[in-house]
């Protein structure tokens, strides 16, 4: 699996669903994205099992995600036609709702080969990826078919990364807003680690 942390993220166009349902034929990522954070998130197919739950999971975050200058993009290699009866199917008949924000379609697997989650040259795995506001990919998390991500800990992401860049101080284990950072120096973990056992 190739490892993309401080590279730029693969660019793509594609034809999307946005969130009010239509449709965008050169939705471009790194366009969308211009001066803002992303989740970009890989998931393997529509109208499965796991998958409704992780899309749902961030469409209920919407909002913390765009107070944070952050927009969410969803993407399987189903068509455009799927992705659009899937939004237009409700959670009771196995569809997700009108999710408001984009899904991408990768027909072509073209964009999970370029992010390197395809599997058996079929479906994507999980894979998770946090761009920067450079376009630059600065945390990626892939899992297995059979499980399901955190939405918490993609915002949490997103906060580790935004204080870093605000006070250039590093977020220890399971740092969160209003917790105590590292000094990037020697003595910085030292008097963490002195102070701060608790917290770990």
């Amino acid at each position: 699996m190739s490892f993309l942390i401080g590279k730029k993220a693969p660019d793509f166009t594609a034809v999307t669903v946005m969130g009010d349902n239509s449709i965008n034929d050169t939705f471009t990522l790194s366009k969308y994205l211009a001066g803002k954070k992303g989740i970009l998130f890989f998931y393997p197919l529509d109208f499965t099992f796991v998958c409704p739950s992780e899309i749902i999971a961030f469409d209920k975050k919407i909002d913390e995600f765009k107070s944070r200058n952050t927009e969410v993009i969803g993407i399987s290699v189903d068509s455009h036609f799927s992705h659009l009866a899937y939004k237009n199917t409700s959670l009771e008949n196995g569809g997700i709702g009108h999710i408001k924000y984009p899904l991408v379609s990768d027909i072509t697997k073209e964009i999970a080969r370029s992010y390197d989650v395809l599997i058996n040259q079929s479906i994507a795995l999980r894979g998770t990826f946090l761009i920067d506001e450079n376009f630059v990919i600065r945390h990626q998390l892939v899992n297995d078919l059979p499980l399901g991500r955190n939405v918490e800990e993609a915002i949490r992401m997103v906060d580790a990364l935004a204080f870093h860049q605000k006070h250039g101080e590093v977020c220890p284990a399971n740092w969160k807003p209003g917790k105590t950072a590292i000094k990037a120096s020697t003595s910085g973990i030292k008097e963490y680690l002195s102070k701060s056992s608790s917290e770990i």
